[in-house]
């Protein structure tokens, strides 16, 4: 076992080497991607080259075997870099699925190449225009016909479909009305997506206020082979649910790392702009605000540490992880707002940068889980209180 200063150095040292990487990467090249709604492909290379995007999978498959924490440190320092680590992160957390629940063969044939790079898995069909968060009411039915599921149905809000070889896909397989639980007839399946694009899937994609590379997915008679599922029929929910706590910790990360970000720029803005022959950075009314999202960015910080190391633990941690997503999306944001109004009309200036990260923090209040269903989720699973929806 590392002692603290032996896990302290490496940590340093990781975030480092994800430094280094970002350097090649200034905010330059990320305002040309915004003004072409072009997908970071070069960026995604090299974080995949260096290993980073392979730091959950384990050593036997050829990842980095590296903990939860430590896997957040990496999101963190990418969205600290001014970089967006929304555009790759599904690859980090949405293997957890078939590292967790697929057979040793599924396992062998594609966790090597997701670690090294050849295969992309960031693609995550659940969400649909119909259901949105009620994941039980989806309609994207599979019918098993021999060795091969037949599925039809529609998704959307599906990020990254059209840059990843493999995509996990929820869906239905027995009716809901023939299920004891809602939760009860759902399967995950492994989509290649090679074969499945002209053949019973379109992907149609959807222009946002952030660069996300977001789509919609309309699936008509896609054959799947039975090979493909994840796990035992009709567990797809449960085996969704298992890895949602890794992905609002990192989630959580990003946003930490977003509001460091905004802090540094509000900062030295407020310390280099001088009006009324004094720095704007004198005032109260540009201190306070700083320094109060600072104070909400540490604590939301302490949270996120918290959630990662039950999580590594093997501790439940349904409602760290929840909360720590809350505080740092609303951390990051309340940071947003301060560097904006920091800046003043130069935070609406694209070469200030302050915009686009304005826009692209922006996004964790509703994705991947509202704040308002964290607060549900609290009120009805922490505090007793009956269900509100």
């Amino acid at each position: 076992m590392k002692t603290i200063t032996e896990v302290i150095d490496f940590q340093n040292e990781l975030r480092q080497s994800v430094r280094n990487i970002c350097k090649d990467f200034p905010d330059e090249y990320w305002r040309k991607l915004d003004e072409t709604n072009s997908y970071p492909e070069e960026f995604v290379n090299a974080l995949s080259k260096a290993g980073f995007l392979a730091a959950l999978i384990p050593e036997e498959y050829g990842g980095s075997g590296l903990s939860l924490t430590d896997a957040s440190i990496i999101m963190e320092e990418i969205n600290r870099s001014g970089a967006n680590a929304g555009a790759c992160h599904a690859q980090m957390y949405t293997m957890g699925t078939l590292l967790r629940h697929g057979s040793e063969e599924q396992k062998k044939k594609y966790l090597p190449k997701i670690a090294d790079g050849s295969l992309r898995l960031q693609a995550f069909g659940v969400t649909e225009p119909n259901t949105g968060t009620d994941t039980t009411q989806l309609k994207t039915v599979a019918e098993r016909k021999g060795d091969k599921y037949i599925v039809n149905g529609q998704k959307v809000f599906i990020s990254r479909a059209e840059h990843s070889d493999l995509m996990l896909l929820l869906v239905r397989t027995t009716p809901i009305d023939q299920v004891k639980k809602r939760t009860e007839g759902l399967s995950v399946l492994l989509v290649d997506l090679r074969e499945a694009v002209g053949n019973g899937l379109t992907i149609q994609p959807i222009r946002t206020m952030m660069n996300h590379a977001t789509t919609e997915l309309f699936i008509e008679d896609l054959e799947v082979p039975v090979e493909n599922l994840i796990g035992e029929e009709g567990k797809g929910f449960s085996y969704i649910l298992d890895g949602m706590n890794a992905e609002r910790i990192l989630i959580a990360s990003e946003c930490i790392g977003d509001g460091y970000w905004f802090i540094d720029r509000a900062t030295q803005y407020a310390k280099d702009r001088v009006v009324f022959n004094r720095p704007i950075g004198q005032n109260q009314g540009i201190q306070f605000p700083i320094a109060k999202a600072y104070i909400n960015l540490e604590a939301a910080n302490l949270m996120r540490f918290k959630a990662a190391e039950m999580f590594d633990q093997g501790i439940k941690c349904g409602k760290e992880a929840n909360m720590a997503k809350l505080l740092a999306a609303d951390a990051s944001w309340e940071a947003a707002n301060a560097a904006l109004q920091t800046h003043g009309g130069f935070g609406f200036a694209e070469e200030y940068d302050v915009e686009r990260k304005f826009r692209e923090t922006r996004l964790y209040q509703v994705a991947p889980i509202s704040t308002n269903l964290i607060l549900s989720f609290v009120a009805e699973h922490v505090l007793g209180l009956p269900r509100s929806y």
